[in-house]
């Protein structure tokens, strides 16, 4: 009889959570998110890609907000309810610490382990994978890359 044995270093869950946007679910390890805001509206500059909602106010801070279906080749849509999620800023640059994504609700946390099932579904542009959770196929998010094209556009 053989079982797994868990050493300090090994890990066999870790806690996700569920963004809901207007076309789909993004699925981001808990670690990725700094906040959840509610909506402001964005100090706005004309000519701006449509993807770039503008600048959020936090914490003394201007952080750029992004609508990930307009970076992904989808639309930006402002609905009842939405939210603002401020996401760590992973490229390291020294002065981009936080982004900020506008979500559609309510981000729903939940335990993901080595179970989860990839999804045959197609990929959009700054989407990395998809994955079966319960009936559903959500979406991994190019964070990296979401922040290249701040980068790229000359925003950050």
């Amino acid at each position: 009889m053989s079982q797994a044995v868990a050493t300090p270093n090994s890990v066999t869950s870790l806690t996700g959570l569920l963004l809901p946007l207007a076309d789909r679910t993004l699925l981001l390890p808990n670690v990725a998110v700094a906040e959840l805001i509610p909506y402001r509206a964005p100090q706005v500059t004309p000519g701006m890609p449509a993807w770039f909602l503008g600048q959020v106010a936090w914490r003394d801070l201007n952080l750029p907000l992004l609508s990930f279906e307009a970076a992904s080749d989808g639309q930006a849509q402002i609905r009842a309810g939405v939210r603002v999620v401020v996401l760590n800023a992973l490229g390291g640059r020294p002065r981009v610490k936080f982004l900020a994504l506008l979500v559609q609700g309510i981000p729903r946390a939940l335990k993901v382990d080595s179970g989860l099932v990839r999804a045959d579904a197609p990929l959009a542009p700054l989407e990395l994978d998809a994955v079966r959770f319960g009936e559903a196929v959500v979406k991994i998010p190019d964070l990296l890359g979401l922040e290249q094209k701040l980068a790229d556009a000359g925003l950050i």
